[in-house]
């Protein structure tokens, strides 16, 4: 429980770091929401004044971040400027749909992952090593965004999947097993961009972590007794390859996440790749600020999660930070 709370402890500083230099840089930069107001003859100076005072963009920097930092302690995470609503029901909404995308995303990423890099690592050197060398150094080459215009072009000239969204344009209409079906139809080629992305980079580092397992002294005593490849791979490399895939987890599915921004844009996902590019354009501060913050939260809780999961995996682990 010490070890827990120390690492929630950090977490939670970390987050307070990220969440004062955002508020810095975004503050700092150019350009506010009322800009293109001013363009408006009809807008007089002392309205702009008015509604500046009003959002609180008159205050200085101190003051207004901890007025946000109250805000955030509330639930509310500051007000938005374009929706007139609080930050929070808004990211709330957007960021299930993007966990809906980078969690499957990343379980069809290890369970294509792992078989291969486990397989390629114990076959080292063989014609299974090479063509999945040969086939992540292509994947890795090619970039996400044009992944996924390749597949919004499969899309649109097969008919297999549905172009863009979340669901038909018919789905209030239908009933919860059609709109499921819609969902799980539209959620398909999002998913297959998302895996295709970040399965080369995964294999690789487990093909490493096995090598590396492979190579240690009990796996080639256990060899040298006649023990079965298989019982080695599964039973010795494995455990002992399990640390620094457990961290890798965590990095992947951080990844993933801030790929699922791009990769919702080009897919017309409504999740929170789409509501950071409105909020950036319309200079909405907050629902930009807050973006930046929830994406933060994901990738600190997925780090905290890959840590306790070491320390209850590994005794040494546990040793090293109870003494």
């Amino acid at each position: 429980m010490r070890y827990i709370a120390s690492r929630i402890l950090q977490s939670c500083l970390l987050l307070v770091a990220i969440s004062v230099l955002s508020f810095i840089f975004f503050a700092l930069s150019p350009g506010s929401y009322f800009d293109e107001m001013r363009l408006n003859p009809s807008m007089s100076g002392k309205t702009l004044v008015s509604l500046r005072s009003q959002y609180g963009l008159t205050e200085p920097l101190p003051v207004r971040y901890f007025r946000w930092l109250r805000s955030a302690g509330r639930g509310e995470f500051g007000f938005s400027i374009a929706y007139n609503v609080p930050v929070a029901p808004l990211l709330w909404a957007r960021a299930r749909n993007t966990l809906l995308l980078t969690g499957p995303a990343t379980l069809i990423t290890w369970l294509l992952a792992l078989p291969l890099g486990l397989m390629s690592g114990e076959k080292r050197g063989g014609w299974l090593d090479y063509a999945g060398t040969v086939t992540t150094s292509a994947l890795l080459a090619a970039p996400d965004l044009l992944l996924a215009l390749l597949m919004v072009l499969l899309a649109a000239r097969t008919c297999w999947l549905p172009v863009g969204g979340m669901s038909s344009l018919d789905a209030v209409q239908q009933s919860s097993w059609e709109h499921c079906k819609s969902v799980f139809l539209h959620l398909i080629g999002p998913c297959l961009v998302l895996s295709s992305g970040s399965l080369p980079a995964v294999t690789r580092h487990i093909r490493a972590a096995v090598v590396d397992a492979m190579g240690t002294p009990f796996v080639r005593a256990a060899r040298a007794h006649g023990i079965g490849r298989m019982r080695i791979l599964l039973r010795h490399a494995l455990p002992v390859a399990a640390n620094p895939l457990i961290s890798l987890f965590a990095l992947s599915f951080g990844s993933l996440l801030s790929a699922s921004l791009l990769i919702e844009v080009v897919m017309s996902w409504p999740g929170l790749g789409p509501l950071f590019l409105e909020a950036i354009l319309a200079r909405d501060f907050y629902v930009v600020l807050g973006t930046v913050v929830f994406s933060a939260l994901f990738l600190t809780v997925g780090a905290l999660f890959a840590d306790v999961l070491l320390f209850l995996a590994d005794p040494r682990i546990r040793a090293e930070k109870l003494t």
